[in-house]
């Protein structure tokens, strides 16, 4: 559950559960008032003020005393370069990421896949050519509603895939998301034979994605490389697009296979 998902659902159940929404919120907003965590999740105040003594004494938070506001603690950030180690994203591939980017003037991204779960990583944009709102560092939910988890899926054994469609309904963002179990299934098929995926409105309405694969040397999926754009961004150029993907998706690869440095 997310600081936001506390919003008129009730404070979240649990110590750890709200310790992370604590942290969640403060995330959100960069920096926020004790009252304002409180409005987020849905916990009292006076535990709100309870848990933040605890994340300042472990250093997950910081108390800003002259603007009586809470801030992300320095702890945060050996955890996160931690993470990025374990990722580990050649500097070459994200300077792939931003050409794509600066090239087709589309917000580019960069997915790490592990088993059936993905991960963005890795995010080049402009206030010409933004993210979508949901796909910074960190995103991993709705496989089946995005172009890069779309690619994964597909690259999953059928085994693997009808694990994630037996889990229960598939969430429709828009009144394009495929829901349907069958419909998806051919579609991860056709995906699994071109090592490209579209979605076409179905994260965000007026918004198509189109994602790429990173394969390792035996064929595994690494990652994908992926861009978003207005629809219109794409008349008449979608092939060039999809072959600008592709070679990045390409090059990408190469670069994990050589073992590029990392910054």
């Amino acid at each position: 559950m997310t600081a936001m998902q506390g919003r008129g659902e009730g404070a979240p159940a649990g110590q750890i559960a709200r310790a992370l929404a604590v942290l969640e919120a403060v995330a959100e907003h960069g920096s926020s008032t004790a009252r304002g965590i409180s409005e987020a999740t849905g916990i009292p105040l006076p535990t709100v003020y309870r848990i933040a003594q605890e994340l300042i004494r472990s250093q997950y938070l910081v108390h800003l005393r002259d603007e009586q506001r809470f801030a992300l603690g320095y702890q945060l950030h050996r955890l996160a370069v931690g993470l990025h180690d374990e990722l580990g994203i050649p500097r070459a591939v994200r300077e792939e990421v931003h050409a794509l980017h600066r090239d087709l003037g589309m917000a580019a991204y960069l997915a790490i896949h592990r088993g059936t779960d993905f991960v963005v990583v890795h995010v080049s944009d402009s206030p010409q050519a933004p993210r979508l709102s949901p796909l910074s560092f960190g995103f991993h939910e709705s496989p089946h509603a995005t172009a890069f988890g779309k690619a994964g899926l597909a690259s999953l054994s059928v085994e693997e895939r009808e694990v994630y469609l037996s889990r229960g309904p598939l969430r429709a963002h828009t009144d394009r998301t495929l829901t349907d179990p069958a419909t998806l299934r051919r579609q991860l098929e056709e995906i699994g034979e071109r090592g490209i995926a579209w979605e076409h409105q179905e994260f965000v309405t007026g918004t198509d994605c189109l994602a790429a694969t990173i394969k390792a040397d035996d064929g595994m999926l690494i990652g994908t490389v992926a861009v978003s754009a207005p629809c219109a961004a794409y008349a008449g150029r979608v092939r060039h697009v999809e072959d600008r993907v592709r070679a990045c998706a390409s090059r990408a690869g190469r670069a994990y296979r050589l073992g590029s440095q990392h910054v």
